[in-house]
């Protein structure tokens, strides 16, 4: 299958996003205060490197997490709480699920990702 470089690109910064949200669940798990919020988060990091390798097997790039959000939101979490933070993480599982849908038609193995996508912002919300 041919990809062009507009979806190119566009795999690859979900690829990219992917990833940097695989470090950024594992980090939050570390500091939380809730044993129920770490262990949601861990399953997330989880599911996260498995939709990083369904954008790896398109592209077939190998990527580095960016530590940006590992180190951020921790941060976050401790300034301004989960009932502020929380929501936040929410919407931007909820912007990937809706950022997948035009791509997920020309490849259909995202699709299963986005629906992963919505679930998990709908996960964290319900930790509030």
């Amino acid at each position: 299958m041919n990809i062009s470089k507009s979806e190119m690109k566009t795999l690859l910064k979900s690829q990219q996003g992917e990833l940097d949200a695989v470090l950024m669940y594992k980090a939050l798990a570390d500091v939380v205060n809730d044993a129920r919020d770490g262990e949601t988060f861990r399953q997330l990091a989880a599911e996260e490197g498995h939709h990083a390798a369904v954008f790896h097997g398109l592209t077939k790039e190998t990527l580095k997490p960016k530590k940006t959000l590992s180190v951020l939101m921790p941060i976050l979490y401790r300034i301004i709480g989960k009932k502020k933070l929380y929501p936040l993480i929410a919407r931007g599982e909820y912007n990937a699920a809706k950022n997948y849908a035009p791509i997920a038609e020309r490849f259909p193995e995202i699709e299963s990702v986005k629906n992963d996508e919505k679930r998990h912002g709908d996960k964290v919300a319900e930790l509030l």
